[in-house]
């Protein structure tokens, strides 16, 4: 997840209030009567159906199983080991895969080999529900005073949304929803954004961060794709999370947003999700809701209390580790996204 720079604040940096701004005018500026009626419509109510059960041990599984490959930094074996466990995995659960190969130039001049790793599940089904998540890891600890240029597991920033969603896809594997059908995208290249050690950087006004996410807005997988709405996981793994509702997916989607908490809260998940607002930040939501014109929220943990004025003390150190991850904050927010899929 984006670092002091994805400190992403508003209210923080003048910088990403205007650039969160900018977003949200002209994707209303370019919003369609359409695009309005589809969020109202997605809090009609309907019958409570029965979810799925979301395995958390699974998907705690999934978590470590990424942090042995070693960091997923890209340009290095372990993010190409990993892209192909991920794609074979996807393919086990007898997902249609697709994998979008691109590059892009890092902040600091490298050309970056990504991939976006994409996998529907009843493909032939024409209203469709975007989960997502990102799969890279940073590529140094830049907020740990001990460690900052070396590189950490990243368990809990990348790690545990993608174990949260390799287990939303083993249960869509064996489970049908009722109305819609589910793409999953792992999104590349999130988190190689301009270190915290490297200050000048940060003044060039390109936005290096959630590089995937970007490209893949502007350049989806399938032509004329379109999701009813998107949910976005980052950092939901971790020990005593809380997840507040983010300035920007209030912004750009309140209705889905409000939809999502008022399933946790009826799953019993009050702890977790908060119903309070937190501040907008730049993740990987912003474009596709200003490039993609698809609605999407992100679920985020949301620290109130941490000296990094957003994230916890693990943020980009070396604290983000297996140990940090509580399989009951991913089954808290894995549950809920069944919920929803399932009472779609």
């Amino acid at each position: 997840m984006i670092g002091h720079m994805k400190n992403k604040l508003i209210g923080f940096s003048s910088g990403r209030i205007i650039i969160l701004f900018l977003s949200i005018l002209i994707f209303w500026g370019c919003k369609t009567d359409r695009d309005v009626r589809q969020q109202e419509v997605a809090t009609e109510v309907k019958p409570t159906v029965e979810a799925p059960n979301f395995n958390k041990d699974s998907a705690f599984y999934f978590v470590q199983k990424q942090v042995d490959f070693g960091p997923r930094i890209p340009n290095t074996p372990p993010h190409f080991q990993v892209a192909e466990f991920l794609k074979e995995k996807l393919k086990s659960y007898n997902a249609t895969v697709e994998i979008q190969e691109f590059q892009e130039t890092a902040y600091n001049g490298e050309t970056l080999s990504l991939k976006n790793i994409i996998a529907s599940f009843h493909p032939e089904k024409s209203r469709r529900i975007l989960l997502a998540a990102h799969w890279d890891t940073r590529p140094f600890s830049d907020k740990d005073p001990d460690s900052p240029y070396s590189s950490f597991d990243g368990a809990n920033d990348g790690g545990s949304g993608v174990g949260v969603l390799l287990e939303v896809a083993r249960v869509l594997s064996t489970h049908e929803p009722r109305t819609a059908g589910v793409d999953i995208i792992f999104f590349d290249g999130e988190d190689y954004g301009e270190p915290e050690f490297n200050k000048e950087t940060m003044a060039t006004g390109r936005i290096y961060w959630c590089l995937g996410s970007q490209y893949w807005s502007k350049n989806k997988h399938r032509r004329n794709y379109m999701a009813y709405y998107g949910i976005l996981l980052d950092m939901v793994g971790g020990r005593g999370a809380t997840f507040y509702k983010e300035g920007g997916s209030m912004q750009f989607a309140a209705k889905i947003m409000n939809k999502v908490w008022d399933a946790a809260h009826a799953l019993g998940y009050n702890q977790f999700f908060i119903n309070q607002t937190s501040p907008g930040i730049t993740d990987d939501h912003i474009f596709v809701n200003r490039d993609a014109k698809i609605p999407m929220i992100n679920i985020v943990e949301f620290d109130p209390d941490s000296p990094d004025s957003y994230f916890g003390s693990y943020h980009h150190t070396q604290k983000d580790n297996i140990d940090l991850i509580d399989p009951n904050t991913l089954e808290a927010v894995g549950q809920t996204l069944l919920h929803v899929i399932f009472n779609e």
